[in-house]
């Protein structure tokens, strides 16, 4: 029985947190954490409620900027925020939009169709997730302004300004707030410019200018061919089997969009929207596309013979390889899990979409024969090769279970046996391998080392990716299985830490496993299992001191502290292999020492072109890749 603990737990001890409290309180519930993807979903929330203005058609234009003190505003030209009286709280109607939880127009009256901001929540909760707030609004002839500190007003709204009845819109300047963000972290231009691309893309006619002042990047959005430009910038690096096909629909109040195209690639890259926000994790609407298009590729192949009596339905992963799609959908009651609006739940959508979707694309291959059998023949390819994997992975493992399912010969493991305390070394070349095996500490640390680069998965299917025996040492070593039959519950190390030699070959077979990862074991990237380890460039030794420099500038730093002019010796290491055990230990292994990069993917779609862009087959893209960032490149795989 367990152990009676006498906490009080009366009428007294029932807490109510007033105003923003609640999300100062438990920001998770709110902005998913306080993490640097919380961080920028600050900035997203804010620019929601511009796109929201966009949508109701009273919006052409939004300005973001990040000034130099991280501080953020947005712009929209608007209706602007209401700043009336409200009838019920006796205060100005921008205050309360401002500084009270579930308040906003998206509930009823008719203010918003649409909008991606359903709770009233978002720019609410960036008030009081920032160390101070200020907005402006421009509304019937006169400038608004009020000013938050940590959510709460510093005085009422007042009149600053005047300006043409015409000249409407929000301006809204925060700075997050460092009590609750206590990490060190800045916004990422790149990460933002992704988001703000797709943005663009899902709201034609509106054109989205982002400024970052502290290094004068900037970047103007404006895409008039909406979803279908999308595809085709996805598509740019790929050869296409047709043109686009395009249909947009209302059902029921609901506005439906879908591009779809197939290309010679052998993933999938779809996409989904609802109300302009990118449901990472699906929902409805995508159930709806994705089984759409298997039951029109089956129907046609069927009815025109081009699947046999004798054979099996092509299955959904068959119809999908090499398919481009994006499906987007505005709905006035959108039914999110969760308040970062992730994935759709709405059951209506899934009906609808299937249905739009299914009628256009059996149209589209009913007028283009040669375009349909360029997509089934591309299908058929695919289920043969499917099954040749199929029996490649069963072969692997009825042979796994033959020796007993032993590890790689190769694999120095570990002691421990819980996951959570356990990381996997992933190293190029034998010498390297055997001075990880010999540093390591054996309790928690196991080796993998690898020969050679392995195949580069980005040009390959499945069936050729388990002929290779360095791949198949790695599927082996992790657990976890892969492709259908893969299972993150069977990971064997909670980290799985790539270490190659900082050199042009290193940097490849670095590349060349992070492909593998993002296509084949994308789990162990999104629930934050990998890892790059960053080995020292130099040693700099001087009498009885060794220090380790990581970068040039730390290098020479290292030598003017330590002022001994010749007498310093300054070694660069070109690989692992030069290390001595010690040292690889000290430098490159040791938890209290060491430095490791998370590897993370902030947008899946751009992640999706960079891949097939650096690793596919087409060279000019690389070539004006490689010459447009080379000088500005340092870490260019991660």
């Amino acid at each position: 029985m367990a152990e009676k603990v006498n906490h009080s737990y009366d009428a007294k001890d029932i807490q109510v947190l007033e105003g923003l409290e609640a999300v100062r309180k438990r920001p998770g519930m709110y902005v998913g954490g306080t993490d640097v993807k919380a961080l920028h979903h600050l900035v997203y929330e804010v620019v929601d409620n511009s796109i929201d203005e966009a949508l109701a058609g009273a919006c052409d234009r939004i300005e973001i900027t990040i000034h130099p003190d991280s501080s953020v505003t947005v712009q929209d030209n608007g209706r602007g925020i209401p700043t009336g009286m409200h009838p019920t709280q006796k205060k100005s109607a921008l205050e309360v939009v401002m500084t009270t939880l579930h308040a906003g127009g998206k509930f009823g009256g008719g203010g918003y169709k649409v909008s991606g901001g359903l709770h009233g929540v978002g720019v609410s909760a960036v008030n009081a997730l920032s160390e101070w707030c200020e907005v402006e609004v421009r509304r019937e002839g006169a400038i608004y302004f009020q000013r938050y500190e940590r959510g709460y007003p510093k005085a009422a709204v007042k009149v600053i300004g005047k300006v043409k009845a015409d000249d409407t819109g929000t301006k809204t300047t925060f700075k997050y707030d460092p009590q609750i963000f206590k990490e060190e972290m800045e916004f990422r231009f790149d990460t933002l410019v992704q988001r703000f691309r797709e943005m663009a893309f899902v709201t034609r006619g509106v054109t989205i200018h982002f400024l970052d002042e502290r290094t004068q990047r900037r970047m103007t959005f404006y895409f008039e061919g909406g979803i279908t430009s999308f595809v085709r910038y996805l598509n740019r690096n790929r050869e296409n089997l047709h043109p686009v096909v395009y249909v947009e629909k209302q059902m029921e109040g609901i506005g439906i969009e879908a591009a779809i195209q197939y290309t010679d690639a052998y993933t999938e890259s779809v996409y989904s929207f609802a109300n302009t926000i990118n449901t990472v994790d699906g929902g409805t609407h995508l159930t709806g596309l994705r089984s759409s298009i298997t039951r029109v590729v089956n129907d046609y192949a069927r009815k025109n013979g081009l699947l046999k009596d004798a054979d099996p339905n092509f299955s959904g992963d068959d119809t999908r390889e090499g398919l481009t799609a994006i499906v987007s959908v505005k709905h006035p009651d959108p039914q999110f899990e969760s308040q970062t609006k992730v994935k759709l739940m709405n059951p209506e959508v899934q009906t609808y979409v299937t249905q739009i979707v299914g009628e256009a694309f059996a149209t589209f291959l009913d007028e283009n024969p040669q375009a349909a059998k360029a997509i089934i023949a591309k299908c058929l390819t695919s289920a043969r090769a499917r099954d040749a994997a199929r029996k490649a992975r069963d072969l692997v493992i009825r042979k796994s279970a033959l020796e007993s399912l032993t590890l790689p010969g190769k694999l120095a493991d570990c002691s421990e046996r819980d996951p959570s305390k356990t990381e996997l070394y992933i190293v190029e070349g034998d010498s390297a391998g055997g001075s990880a095996k010999q540093g390591r500490d054996r309790h928690f640390q196991a080796i993998l080392p690898l020969r050679g680069k392995i195949m580069n998965t980005e040009r390959a299917r499945l069936d050729k990716i388990l002929s290779s025996n360095e791949i198949k040492a790695l599927i082996s070593a992790l657990g976890t299985g892969i492709g259908d039959n893969f299972d993150i519950e069977g990971l064997r190390y909670g980290r799985v830490i790539i270490m190659t030699d900082a050199d042009v070959d290193g940097s490849h077979i670095r590349t060349l496993l992070l492909t593998f990862f993002f296509r084949y074991m994308p789990a162990l990237i999104e629930d934050g299992h990998l890892y790059i380890a960053q080995p020292p460039l130099y040693r700099v030794a001087y009498k009885n001191q060794v220090k380790y420099a990581y970068t040039d500038k730390e290098k020479d730093k290292l030598v003017k502290e330590l002022g001994g002019g010749d007498k310093i010796a300054v070694s660069r290491y070109k690989g692992l292999g030069e290390m001595n055990p010690t040292q690889l230990w000290e430098t490159t292994m040791n938890p209290e020492n060491r430095t490791l990069l998370l590897v993370t993917v902030d947008d899946a779609a751009e992640a999706d072109r960079t891949f097939d862009m650096l690793m596919g087959d087409a060279v000019d893209p690389r070539r004006k890749f490689i010459q447009t960032h080379a000088k500005a490149v340092r870490n260019l795989d991660i």
